[in-house]
């Protein structure tokens, strides 16, 4: 089976390196000629032109898209210009899932197919495999699915629920959830979730951080409420440790807090870090989700606006909270760090 990909950044060119080591014959086109080079040199062939890129794929073609979701657009337009009738084009980025029924509407119009597919696993992937959410014509992701079962991670990746019964599609690590959209609304899920699961991990461990706040010297002012107790607030804790503890046998241990742990480990105070936490889009749309369905969500929601604040869209918030404070009770700000 063979697969072209086009979009050779740290998640398009594993996955075609994870690929070629099962069986699937991958060609690869970035629009970037160093992106194309440093593919190359991983051993991913590489055509040098959209055309050539076509032109090396044999009908029906396959296409993997794997760029960011502002340049979709622009790539599946080209691309509807040069594929076939039943050829398929699959949308592996971040994507919104009602642009998937966009796109796959006006590529029905030219006899192409969309499969729209989730993809979870980060740089790890090419080792760990990839969890995979798939959208779009059931019989297209019949035909296409070996490629998703040499993506995936495989049911050894984590210990069956019931080892008595057939394994199922989802045991492999990739899922047919419905027509087209549903591989990215779950997947939209799925990084909504991620949201709250990392805020809740990284308040943990600063809460773990300032355990020593006792032991610290105090402002005296009216402005600062004291602490009421400080002896109670005296721990030097390891957090790194805390985190590397965490990792055996305890009810939180997950990959997000392995990664947290290695993180800790090669910088334990993350002063290589500023804090400034972005948003690609997903968190978004599953708060908007959860609005359009009723659906409390509280605490991705939070996380949402918590990486809004990282971003300094709160400063002007914070200068008006601070003016009010100032009006009503002559309150002065605290003073810079």
């Amino acid at each position: 089976m063979q697969l072209g990909i086009i979009g050779l950044g740290r998640m398009g060119m594993n996955m075609g390196l994870r690929l070629q080591g099962r069986d699937i014959d991958v060609l690869g086109y970035d629009a970037s000629s160093s992106a194309r080079s440093a593919a190359e040199k991983e051993g991913l062939t590489c055509a040098s032109s959209l055309a050539d890129f076509v032109k090396g794929l044999a009908a029906p073609r396959a296409v993997w898209l794997m760029v960011p979701a502002g340049v979709t657009e622009k790539v599946l337009d080209e691309l509807a210009e040069v594929l076939d009738r039943d050829d398929v084009v699959i949308d592996g980025g971040n994507g919104f899932y009602r642009d998937d029924q966009t796109h796959a509407a006006t590529l029905a119009t030219r006899g192409i197919h969309h499969l729209d597919a989730g993809t979870s696993g980060g740089v790890w992937g090419r080792e760990r495999g990839y969890c995979l959410m798939v959208g779009g014509e059931r019989d297209i992701f019949d035909r296409l699915e070996k490629i998703f079962a040499a993506l995936a991670p495989g049911v050894e990746s984590a210990p069956r629920t019931d080892s008595t019964s057939s394994i199922r599609q989802a045991e492999l690590g990739y899922l047919y959830c419905g027509d087209h959209g549903a591989g990215h609304f779950v997947k939209m899920v799925h990084n909504g979730i991620e949201y709250g699961m990392m805020a809740s991990l990284a308040e943990g461990l600063a809460i773990l951080e300032g355990a020593d706040i006792g032991s610290r010297a105090q402002d005296a002012s009216a402005e600062v409420a004291p602490l009421h107790d400080p002896t109670a607030y005296q721990y030097d804790i390891p957090v790194a440790e805390v985190a590397e503890l965490w990792r055996r046998g305890s009810v939180v241990a997950s990959w997000l807090l392995d990664l947290a742990a290695d993180a800790l480990r090669r910088d334990p105070t993350l002063d290589s870090f500023q804090g400034r936490v972005s948003d690609s889009g997903e968190g978004r749309w599953t708060v908007n989700a959860a609005i359009d369905e009723g659906i409390p969500a509280p605490t991705i929601a939070s996380s949402l606006f918590a990486r809004f604040s990282s971003q300094g869209h709160a400063a002007f918030s914070d200068r008006v909270l601070s003016a009010l404070r100032k009006e009503f009770g002559g309150h002065d700000e605290l003073p810079g760090s």
